[in-house]
Order: structure tokens, then C-alpha cells, then sequence
């Protein structure tokens, strides 16, 4: 019988918790030693604000993975499992940290009774995770006693979570059929914080006639297409998959264009819909469109890039006030809210943000407001 997978949990300093995960010596290490992923660990920025970093290891599946767990005052930590292929175990662990810590922000301002995690499932390239892999997931996931919740996320879909599901009941998304994806429910509230945004920076929250290039038509890039061509909106878009620029193009009159320059497209609206740090040194000066609002997590690839958008006079919707729609459906179960009901509450992110957008200091961005509400709620600094 397969008794793993064992892991190892780091404390980060001044954010262990009595009541945290057992330490356990990991069968082998994934891809560097023990030493060397500490020490690359505590050197990151985002580690000592979390209560715990486990590297989750098992030798018959061959998985590799990281849970981090960045604050559990509001609730069990919530978050996605990020299947990729990441170039060193440290961009991995700078990934699940950041996310984390984005999670909390999100789970906090959306007023869910959770706090913010994240995991990552470290892959080969061109690897897609295994069902023994998934069921090992889940092991571990279950080993940490429902301190952390896990859901979809880019790689991991609800096929997958489906299989982790079978090993622990520690799991939130896993509906089947249709309510089976979140993606529309978080394209619906990038598509509220848009009219938002709109609306503050034009007068006119319509999309008829507005022009947005969509970067990245996966399940929430792709949702949110279909809703602003349904709005009467004009839609630029690039993706690296051929056959989901094809597909834009023929449903909605789409101009697709490469995927390295779409950030510089003339549009209304830029909507970042595929994976994070798109908006940096690099990318913002380059920027065709006066306003920012998409579904990706982590857009800004640090907080200098926050403050050189608002010098730019560059309107930005934190991303995870609008791209929250996802996690009210997949905390469903725990706040006990029907598919209507969830709904009602995605149209509202709109409000939401404007709400932190109107509370913010002169001297602040809008990155920093919403972090700053967040913090409010979850009584951090």
C-alpha cells in the first residue's frame, strides 16, 4: 500500500502557527536539496509573511509540488493548483508565494469566510499531470487537515480536481457538468470591473462600439470574449494556441494579432487573461489602451509597476478585485450561496471596486488601496 506522499513543512519566520502541519522528511527531494530550497525560500520577498511553505514530494508518482498557506484568519486558505512547467524551482516557489498571497487579498475584499493559498505542481515541459500524481496531490492535501482548500487553476481543470478529489474531501470545485467550471463566473465579474472602469474614466459603462484586446482566450480569456462581442463590443485577441484565435476570429469577428505585442494594440480596454507579470519596465510604456482590467492573477510583475502605471495616467483594476467571480462559486459550499445567488454577488465586483477605488489616498495606486482594504479586513499591517 502506498503510504506517501510525505512532505516537509518550513515555518517561515514569525508566521508559524502551534497547530500547522507536521514536519515530515521528504523520500527524496524534487529537484534540489533540502538546504538549497531553503535557502532560496528565505531569501524570497513574499516568505516571511506566510504561515507555512510545504514541499510535497512522492516517489511512485513523481510529483513535485509546493503548497504555500499565506493566512488562515478569515477561514481554511483557498487557492488554485498551478500545473506548469516552471524553469527552476525558484520561479515555482516565487509563483505559489505570490499567489497565495493574492488569494488572501481576494478572499478577503470578496468578503468570503477563507484565507488565501496557492500550490503549484511542478512539471516537464510538454508534461501534463498524471492521475497517480493528482491522487498524490490529494494525499498530502488531506495530510494538512483542511488548512488548506485547493481548486482549479491554469493546468489543473475540473477533470483534475475531480482525481484529487478522490483522495481528500479537503477540495472546493468539484461540481460536475456545467457548474463543474468557475471560468465564466470570473469572466463575468472581469466584465463588471470593466464597465466599472469604464465608466469612471469615459462616463459611458457600455461596451457597444468599445474596443478591448484580449490577451489570452482560455476559459476565462475566452468567456470574456464572448461577453464583450455579445455587448456590442469590438475585440482584438491573441493566444499561443492558433485554434483559439481561429475560433474568436470566425464566432466574433475577433482581429487577432501575435501574442508577444497585443499589450500594445490600440484599444479602450487591455484585459490580461493569461498568466501574470505582464505589466512591467518592458510592457507598460508600450501600452495602446488607457485602462487595464482582465482576469490574470498577479498583472503587475512588482509594485514599482503599480506606480508606473498611475505616473503614465494609466487606469488599473486590481486584478484580484475583478477576478474574484471564480472563488464565489467555488466556495459555494461554504457560504452556502446557490448559482443565482453567486451570481447577484459577481455583478456586484463592479461596485466593489469603485468602492476601494474611491477610498484611495492621493499618493496611492489603486494596487495599493486594494491591499490596503484587504489588509482592513484581515487586521494585518
Amino acid at each position: 500500500m502506498n503510504s506517501g506522499p510525505f512532505f516537509e513543512s518550513l515555518a517561515p519566520r514569525g508566521r508559524g502557527r502551534a497547530d500547522g502541519p507536521p514536519a515530515a522528511e521528504a523520500l527524496r527531494p524534487s529537484r534540489s536539496s533540502t538546504e538549497e530550497r531553503t535557502d532560496v525560500l528565505t531569501d524570497l520577498p513574499d516568505y516571511d509573511t506566510h504561515e507555512a511553505v510545504i514541499f510535497v514530494n512522492d516517489r511512485a508518482s513523481g510529483l513535485s509540488a509546493i503548497i504555500a498557506i499565506h493566512d488562515t484568519t478569515l477561514g481554511p486558505a483557498h487557492g488554485g493548483t498551478r500545473a506548469w512547467a516552471y524553469a527552476s524551482d525558484t520561479a515555482a516557489a516565487i509563483d505559489a508565494l505570490r499567489l497565495s498571497r493574492g488569494m488572501t487579498y481576494k478572499n478577503a475584499i470578496a468578503g468570503l469566510p477563507l484565507g488565501g493559498g496557492k500550490s503549484v505542481i511542478l512539471l516537464d515541459p510538454g508534461q501534463r499531470p498524471s492521475a497517480a500524481a493528482l491522487r498524490a496531490f490529494g494525499r498530502a492535501v488531506d495530510m494538512l487537515g483542511g488548512r488548506y482548500l485547493p481548486a482549479e487553476d491554469v493546468g489543473v481543470g475540473p477533470a483534475e480536481v475531480r482525481e484529487i478529489a478522490a483522495e481528500t474531501a479537503h477540495v472546493l470545485g468539484v461540481a460536475e457538468g456545467a457548474d463543474a467550471d468557475p471560468s465564466p463566473l470570473t469572466a463575468l465579474g472581469v466584465l463588471s470591473g470593466m464597465r466599472e472602469m469604464l465608466r469612471r474614466e469615459t462616463g459611458r459603462a457600455d461596451l457597444a462600439g468599445r474596443t478591448v484586446a484580449v490577451q489570452g482566450l482560455g476559459g476565462v480569456g475566452g468567456n470574456l470574449a464572448r461577453m464583450i462581442h455579445e455587448a456590442g463590443g469590438r475585440l482584438i485577441v491573441a493566444d499561443m494556441r492558433a485554434e483559439r484565435c481561429a475560433a474568436a476570429e470566425a464566432a466574433f469577428g475577433a482581429r487577432v494579432v501575435p501574442a508577444e505585442g497585443i499589450h500594445s494594440a490600440p484599444a479602450d480596454v487591455f484585459a490580461p487573461c493569461a498568466l501574470g507579470a505582464v505589466l512591467n519596465a518592458r510592457t507598460i510604456p508600450e501600452l495602446g489602451a488607457r485602462i487595464v482590467c482582465g482576469g490574470a492573477n498577479n498583472q503587475l510583475a512588482d509594485e514599482e509597476a503599480g506606480r508606473t502605471l498611475a505616473a503614465a495616467g494609466i487606469a488599473y483594476a486590481p486584478d484580484f478585485i475583478v477576478n474574484a467571480g471564480g472563488v464565489m462559486w467555488t466556495s459555494a459550499p461554504i457560504t452556502g450561496l446557490d448559482r443565482p445567488a453567486v451570481e447577484e454577488r459577481v455583478r456586484g465586483i463592479g461596485a466593489t471596486l469603485g468602492r476601494v477605488l474611491d477610498a484611495m489616498a492621493p499618493e496611492e495606486t489603486p494596487q495599493e488601496a486594494a491591499i490596503r482594504d484587504a489588509c482592513a479586513a484581515i487586521g494585518r499591517r
